[in-house]
């Protein structure tokens, strides 16, 4: 642990102007970003008497090594760099919100040409639209198979939409008037657009004007004695009429509000919000975060605030999400800055307050009631995993004798089929959990380029050039920090490192390694990791057979307890690393041997290769065909046929059978 008088700045040299700081650890890494009206006077309140700061912040202080810090010209443009840091750094020290699920929305791909009807999760993407998010996936399925009789649009993928165009006939729905089916065109692409257009009105809660328009047709049928035609439009009206009924009127005057609550302790928080439009409840989401640092309830508001509308801000669709009123439980300390900042993304007022009373007061008690359950719901289910964690991270240290708990974990394994397409695989398991962005592979060349001899010599060759390149990218960051003078932040009195420089790929170490392996693969990245200099790495091996764990130099190896938590992250990781290994092999061999047969034929192609391909399905199936068939597929000639079929049917060496061998 640093001493944090050891990076403290001279108190002149921090100017007094608003602007974000960030603390960073020994490796460079960023473990904090704050924001400050004056800098000066925020970053001293750091560097006082370490006993009177609180439990986290003064592991965070004395985790740290440096610390940094850029003006801004507003408070409003300081919340806005934070926010980005923010998302860019991940630091661990700060409030960091999760879903406690992810929730499913309904979507309008209007990026398309031919927009489409989806219910998704996860990311969104830009110039679609996004209507939810909902509590149950079949409840948003529901919807959508009720308004697909009124706003027939294509709910289809795009490998079904083209078949359909390449046949000229429409898919099921098509047949059962539940898609316009543009793919024939039964309608023209500007009238389906205009459909979809339509559908997205209607979910943003201009219902009135739908309704009303459908009970006027269906009258105007009656009278003309179009019973069929009035019929349908009867049930279209239900259908309309069920799905504006599914969600009852909370708010009057058709309020379109957020209304969050939260519940907390002294280590965590919960956060729910009701997304109201319409006066209806559109959806619901909630977040549940560890109080890593010591912030206040209306701190807590603010962040969330920053999480949850900061990535509206280059949406061009930030005027359909942000709404006009937010109530919260606490007002945010900040309130001016995060309401300009809200302002500049609806393009319009935003007031955030708190509910005093009647219907909004009601309804953010029904929020809190929820923030309450899913807090005790959270942690009911995490408790055991929590343990189970942090009991594995203890055992390992006291097992192998490590000289800190292991909070970083790397594995590394090697696959390859008879010593051909060698790859290497790297997981990494932070606090007990994996972390995937940080996942990485390794293509082995050995010696002469043609791969190693050996596993040994394949894991020496992985090891060498993952901690070379930390080696080498800690050496680089000094000289990161020079080139980025120019860019005009500070750093305490110099320049800071740009967002592209921060992103080093292998910046930091482990502190412990684990190879998929015994005593020789263990002895091979021991010798990697002593060539390199480094020192403070330790290294095991988990062999398969008995589940041993293997030490450099040791005769015997360590036998963990069946029941240990410890092993079973050991073999946790093992199995990742071994998967992860596995599959990019599969990828790179299907991939070599796909294109090997089809490369060796002369005068064919990338396209024709995938016309084949599109026709047959495999290079098996093609193999089988005779030259009448491949002749059949456009861009294939009865030369060319021939000359295929009598390539493919030469004996290879990729005819004969291969298998996975796992180190």
């Amino acid at each position: 642990m640093a001493d944090p008088s050891t990076y403290r700045p001279k108190p002149g040299e921090i100017p007094t102007d608003p602007g974000v700081y960030r603390f960073r650890d020994a490796h460079g890494r960023v473990i904090y970003v704050g924001k400050a009206k004056n800098l000066r006077a925020r970053l001293s309140s750091y560097f006082q008497n370490v006993a009177g700061l609180h439990p986290r912040t003064q592991q965070m202080v004395t985790t740290a090594a440096s610390v940094e810090w850029t003006v801004v010209a507003t408070e409003v443009e300081s919340l806005a760099l934070e926010y980005s840091w923010i998302k860019t750094y991940d630091p661990r020290f700060n409030v960091k919100y999760r879903d406690d699920k992810s929730y499913p929305y309904l979507a309008v791909t209007m990026s398309e040409e031919v927009p489409r009807v989806l219910v998704t999760r996860g990311a969104k993407r830009k110039g679609n639209r996004y209507f939810g998010p909902y509590s149950h996936a079949w409840a948003i399925r529901e919807t959508v198979d009720l308004l697909l009789r009124v706003f027939p649009i294509r709910s289809c993928s795009k490998g079904v939409y083209n078949r359909a165009q390449q046949s000229g006939r429409p898919c099921l729905l098509g047949y059962i008037d539940k898609c316009a089916a543009p793919c024939v065109d039964r309608i023209s692409v500007a009238d389906h657009r205009a459909m979809a257009e339509e559908l997205c009105d209607f979910m943003a809660g201009q219902t009135g004007p739908y309704v009303r328009r459908l009970e006027r047709e269906m009258k105007q049928a009656s009278a003309e004695l179009d019973f069929e035609r009035a019929a349908r439009l009867r049930d279209d009206l239900a259908a309309l009429t069920k799905v504006v009924e599914k969600n009852a009127v909370v708010l009057p005057d058709g309020t379109n509000a957020d209304v969050f609550a939260m519940a907390a302790d002294e280590l965590e928080a919960s956060m729910q919000v009701f997304h109201v439009r319409d006066g209806r409840i559109r959806g619901q989401r909630g977040w549940v975060t560890e109080r890593v640092e010591a912030v206040t309830e209306a701190e807590l508001v603010e962040r969330l605030l920053e999480q949850v509308y900061g990535d509206l801000a280059e949406d061009a669709d930030s005027a359909h999400t942000v709404p006009r009123e937010i109530i919260v439980p606490v007002l945010p300390e900040n309130l001016e800055q995060i309401s300009a900042w809200l302002r500049g993304i609806r393009g319009a007022k935003v007031r955030i307050h708190v509910a005093q009373r009647g219907d909004k007061r009601a309804l953010a008690q029904t929020v809190a009631q929820n923030a309450e359950h899913a807090l005790a719901l959270h942690k009911t289910r995490r408790a055991g995993d929590l343990t189970a964690r942090s009991q594995a991270l203890a055992e390992l240290t006291e097992y192998l004798g490590l000289p800190e708990s292991p909070l970083r974990i790397e594995c590394y394994d090697i696959s390859h089929t008879q010593g051909t397409e060698q790859v290497g695989s790297m997981v990494v398991f932070e606090d007990g959990l994996p972390r995937k962005s940080e996942y990485r592979h390794f293509v082995v060349r050995g010696e002469d380029g043609e791969g190693a001899r050996d596993d040994t010599e394949a894991m020496n060759e992985v090891l060498t050039r993952r901690f070379r390149r930390y080696l080498a990218e800690r050496a680089g960051a000094a000289s990161a920090d020079i080139d980025a003078a120019e860019d005009g932040e500070r750093v305490s009195g110099s320049a800071v490192p740009t967002a592209v420089a921060e992103k080093r790929r292998f910046a930091y170490p482990p502190q412990l390694v684990v190879v998929d392996g015994g005593a020789p693969q263990v002895a091979a990245a021991h010798l990697a990791l002593g060539e390199l200099g480094i020192t403070d790495v330790s290294v095991v091996g988990l062999a398969k057979r008995l589940e041993e764990v293997w030490l450099p130099g040791e005769e015997f190896p360590v036998v963990l307890p069946r029941s240990s938590d410890g092993l079973f992250l050991l073999q946790r990781l093992r199995d990742e690393a071994h998967r992860f290994a596995i599959t990019h092999h599969r990828k790179r061999r299907g991939k070599g041997m796909t294109r090997s047969a089809l490369d060796a034929v002369p005068g064919l192609g990338p396209k024709r290769q995938a016309a084949l391909l599109r026709q047959f399905g495999s290079v098996r199936a093609l193999t089988q065909a005779d030259v009448t068939e491949i002749a059949q597929v456009p861009g294939i000639g009865p030369a060319l046929a021939a000359t295929i079929s009598a390539a493919l049917r030469t004996p290879t060496a990729a005819d004969t059978p291969a298998q996975d061998v796992p180190s």
